[in-house]
């Protein structure tokens, strides 16, 4: 189900951060968020390889890159920081991101610094701003922080087992086959500490998300396509009310049966929106 060539970046502390980079052309960066990982995107992948550069990378401590034990690797701003490192390594220029879930302020903080390279946005059911006074989310944050939101996070893999599953709009397509590269993924304790660690960083890391979402000027003109699915339980019409208030020129496209992770619920839709908008922005 993931026919792709593993290739690896090694960061500036020594991890070793798992790549796909599939295809020749215009490159199209996948971003992914928590829990998930290149796994995510592995249909627009196969199919949009014949005609862009299709590159996703794995966070460090998710899918297929190494672990760390330095709580200070698990902020999204450090995850940022090698995002950035990673593209800077590989040169990659008039680059359109693709963003999910925390994959959004990931991607951002890069296209806010380096607008010059950054030709397109997408933008799938994520946010980039401070959620620290929306007690959806500091609720949320607070309780998977919590000693017995950990406890299920990293011995029930929790975020794996209950939290996608409810997210999507028709649990079968999350099939057996599918459900256990995500499980497998994150095996044990030990290899979910920065799955565990990012729910604290909703409103943890607002001081980050705020510097990102002042300097959105940066990136609001940009061409965006917006897919919103409308049975997250995650980001809600009012979060993409935000989205379409702050930027100029976007292309919107609502999934009302579908959820938070589009990729999986509506891949063909998913790519053949993708792959319009490419050609014509």
């Amino acid at each position: 189900m993931y026919p792709f060539e593993s290739k690896f970046f090694a960061t500036a502390s020594g991890h070793r951060m798992h790549f796909v980079d599939e295809g020749e052309g215009e490159p199209l960066v996948f971003v992914h968020g928590n829990p998930t990982w290149s796994f995510e995107f592995r249909y627009p992948i196969q199919v949009l390889r014949s005609e862009f550069r299709c590159v996703a990378p794995d966070h460090i401590g998710f899918g297929l890159s190494s672990r760390s034990a330095r709580c200070e690797d698990h902020h999204p701003e450090s995850h940022a920081h090698r995002f950035a490192a990673f593209l800077d390594h590989l040169d990659l220029r008039d680059i359109t991101l693709f963003m999910t879930d925390w994959g959004g302020p990931i991607g951002l903080d890069f296209a806010r610094k380096h607008p010059e390279r950054v030709k397109r946005l997408v933008i799938a059911n994520t946010w980039c701003w401070p959620v620290g006074d929306d007690f959806h989310f500091k609720s949320f944050s607070f309780l998977m922080s919590s000693w017995f939101g950990q406890y299920l996070i990293r011995h029930r893999n929790l975020f794996v087992n209950k939290v996608m599953p409810k997210a999507v709009g028709d649990r079968s397509v999350l099939t057996p086959e599918i459900m256990a590269h995500y499980r497998n993924a994150q095996p044990s304790p030990t290899a979910r500490e920065a799955n565990a660690a990012l729910p604290g960083y909703i409103v943890g890391a607002s001081g980050w998300l705020r510097s990102i979402w002042g300097d959105r000027a940066a990136f609001a003109d940009k061409p965006t396509l917006l897919l919103w699915g409308f049975k997250d339980i995650a980001f809600r019409k009012k979060e993409l009310e935000r989205w379409k208030s702050a930027l100029t020129d976007f292309e919107l496209h609502e999934f009302e049966d579908c959820g938070h992770f589009l990729a999986e619920e509506a891949p063909d839709m998913v790519v053949s929106t993708l792959r319009a908008f490419m050609r014509r922005a």
